[in-house]
């Protein structure tokens, strides 16, 4: 069954190999399950298990790679690129379940309503979308919060729910009234022609559940599948998987129940674990070398992840030495604590000469940790760079600008069409809109085509209707000269400037300077689209630059901060740390109901807070400093503090226990010579 044995590795890919990574890259056909430890090398086994088969005969259009990171897809296609042709490495395909899933429906998703144009919402769509859902239903606007109804929602297509299915399981009120707002939701999605991320995956396996034959198609296409990072991957996924690999039975996953820390959206550590289940006669390998960390933070991590009890036993080890043992610091306060962080930053880089910022992280339970750390580094002088912080892509004025975009391709979108109806200002107020809403509500027609209606235009003054007629228009013009493809870039700049979007958006903000500013990010987006332009394969539509936008992730947030910031200390949760390294961690909040969390502590979910204290201790390639308070501020109040449990699931000897300095603000030369005449003058009164 299995294909290639060990001795017929190619020679040159072998001798880069250790013996278990052999292992997992030998076997070609048939179900594989490979545990990668964190560090082991998971990303060198995908690419060259890829590799060999393409040495051994299998055509690289036959193989898909699923990720869950564009940074992780891309990373494996440069390694691939090293390793076998590069005609053949671009012929494989490598990229996130979304973006393969895109890949389907463009093609097939006819069958099911939609058309081919369709647009995929991002957050602030699926928003929109969703307050006006709530409102449809008959709710009022504050009676449910959107993101609850986002989450739960999420969740239910994660589990294949429909609204019914929702509406007849629900536990509580909320929960019958977002089925509710569910059912509208996705009639909205529909008129719109839009899909959201989870419908990508939802509907491509109903699809494939309900037409046999398109499934065929895409079994005889990929005749061997791999999976990064498996141990994520939600019901819906594995559903996803089980069907592509369903008939030829090849397929590789690669993961670490140990590090699965995705619980809260949905990811099923379950899918791992029951492989065996799921595709008999799978073969098991185990990669537990370590190639990042010195075995004092491995034993730490060992020790600590071994009080889990649902776990695949593995035991990392390195050659990378012992190294020092890890520091476990007692502060007094969280500021005292953000104090100790930036002080050991700076001896750090003092007695280790070469060491940089950027060799530094701070990593924490939750975003709300970070305010202190960042004033302590401020006040040090200390670069630093706040992962989470509001993306490029996230401005106000670049959603506006892809707005303007979406709706070149997707004449329906009227959540894109709301957004820019007064970007740049046209005079055209709520009567209008609520005016053009009623008569769509009578035609059916989409918001975008209904504002050069004589019906609507009548109402308006001269002014707004003029610009009401120049915005139709346009529209229409620029929709046909999208749909044809190339020259991005050139079309785009024209199109925001017939619009007048480029000049108009200085008439928004009464700063003349943040105005130039958002106007040059606009520049900047039509250089982005040029990029992608150049590194695209084929020549581009407006289309693939959408849904390459609308694909876009968090990991790929990071990449562009990092960007902008090479050498500065790293601010991030533990869950954004995933994937990551550095030389030195930092760990705060080492304290019982912050790390673990006290959601997690009442809702019984320890083991996923052990597994993401296990990510966090395997960030580090040099040392880990874990640092809790005796005292933190909490909801206003100064709160006593208890050490965390995981702390004492580190043994002793790798461990050295120290009491931080209380950590006073050093005064500058003027603040000096104020507290000194203050001394004299209480001198003098005695």
């Amino acid at each position: 069954m299995f294909r290639v044995p060990m001795s017929d590795i190619s020679k040159d890919l072998l001798k880069q190999l250790n013996p278990e990574q052999a292992k997992a890259v030998a076997v070609i056909d048939g179900p594989v399950l490979v545990f990668a430890g964190a560090g082991t090398g998971k990303t060198r086994v995908i690419t060259y298990r890829i590799a060999n088969m393409i040495r051994h005969g299998i055509k690289p259009e036959n193989i898909a790679g699923m990720t869950f990171t564009n940074k992780a897809a891309e990373e494996m296609r440069e390694r691939l690129d090293r390793l076998v042709n590069i005609e053949d490495a671009r012929k494989v395909f490598l990229g996130t379940f979304h973006s393969f899933c895109a890949r389907v429906m463009r093609k097939d998703i006819k069958v099911l309503g939609f058309g081919t144009n369709f647009t995929i919402a991002d957050d602030s769509d699926q928003a929109g979308v969703i307050k006006q859902a709530v409102i449809e239903s008959g709710f009022e606007k504050t009676e449910l919060s959107t993101e609850i109804c986002i989450s739960i929602i999420s969740r239910a297509k994660g589990k294949m729910m429909s609204p019914q299915d929702l509406s007849r399981v629900a536990e509580n009120e909320i929960e019958v009234r977002v089925a509710q707002v569910f059912e509208r939701y996705m009639q909205i999605l529909q008129n719109q022609n839009m899909l959201d991320f989870d419908d990508l995956l939802l509907f491509t396996v109903q699809l494939w559940q309900k037409h046999p034959d398109i499934l065929e198609k895409y079994q005889e296409r990929f005749t061997h599948l791999l999976v990064d990072e498996y141990q994520d991957t939600n019901f819906l996924q594995f559903q996803l998987v089980k069907l592509l690999a369903g008939k030829s039975m090849n397929i590789c996953v690669v993961g670490d129940d140990d590090q699965s820390i995705y619980g809260w959206r949905g990811a099923e550590m379950k899918n791992i674990l029951d492989f065996p289940r799921h595709f008999p006669k799978s073969k098991e390998i185990k990669l537990e070398q370590n190639y990042r960390c010195t075995n004092n933070i491995l034993k730490a991590a060992n020790s600590v992840i071994s009080k889990n009890t649902e776990r695949y036993a593995k035991e990392l080890w390195s050659k990378c030495g012992d190294g020092d043992k890890l520091k476990v610091i007692r502060a007094e306060t969280d500021e005292d604590e953000a104090r100790y962080v930036a002080d050991a930053i700076y001896d750090i880089m003092g007695s280790n000469p070469g060491t940089q910022h950027r060799d530094f992280a701070v990593l924490y339970r939750s975003n709300h940790q970070s305010r202190l750390f960042e004033n302590s580094l401020r006040d040090s002088k200390i670069p630093y760079r706040l992962i989470g912080a509001k993306s490029f892509y996230e401005r106000r004025e670049i959603r506006d600008s892809i707005a303007y975009l979406k709706l070149a391709v997707n004449p329906k979108d009227d959540q894109s069409f709301l957004r820019i109806l007064g970007v740049p200002p046209r005079g055209i107020g709520d009567k209008a809109i609520e005016n053009l809403k009623r008569l769509q509500h009578i035609s059916f027609v989409p918001l975008a085509d209904l504002i050069g209606n004589e019906e609507f235009l009548k109402d308006l003054s001269g002014k707004a209707a003029s610009g009401a007629k120049h915005m139709y228009s346009t529209l229409k013009k620029w929709r046909a000269m999208f749909a044809e493809p190339g020259k991005l870039s050139e079309k785009t700049l024209d199109y925001y400037k017939e619009l007048n979007l480029i000049e108009g958006i200085l008439k928004l903000y009464k700063d003349r300077n943040e105005a130039e500013r958002r106007r040059d990010n606009i520049y900047e987006l039509i250089n982005a689209i040029a990029s992608f332009e150049k590194i695209a394969e084929t020549t581009p539509t407006l289309q693939d630059f959408l849904e390459a936008y609308a694909l876009y992730d968090d990991n790929d947030k990071v990449e562009e901060d990092e960007e902008k910031h090479k050498n500065s200390v790293t601010l991030m949760t533990v869950h954004a740390a995933k994937g990551l390294e550095f030389s030195y961690v930092f760990i705060p909040g080492m304290e019982h109901n912050v790390f673990p969390h006290e959601r997690s502590i009442k809702e019984g979910s320890n083991e996923e807070e052990r597994r993401l204290f296990y990510v966090a201790l395997t960030r580090a390639r040099k040392n880990v400093h874990l640092v809790h308070t005796h005292s933190r501020m909490r909801y206003g109040k100064s709160t006593i503090q208890r050490p965390s449990e995981f702390i004492y699931d580190i043994p002793e000897e790798i461990a050295d226990h120290v009491q931080a300095a209380t950590a006073f603000k050093p005064l500058d030369a003027e603040e000096l010579k104020e507290a000194w005449a203050s001394l004299y003058k209480i001198a003098d009164k005695t």
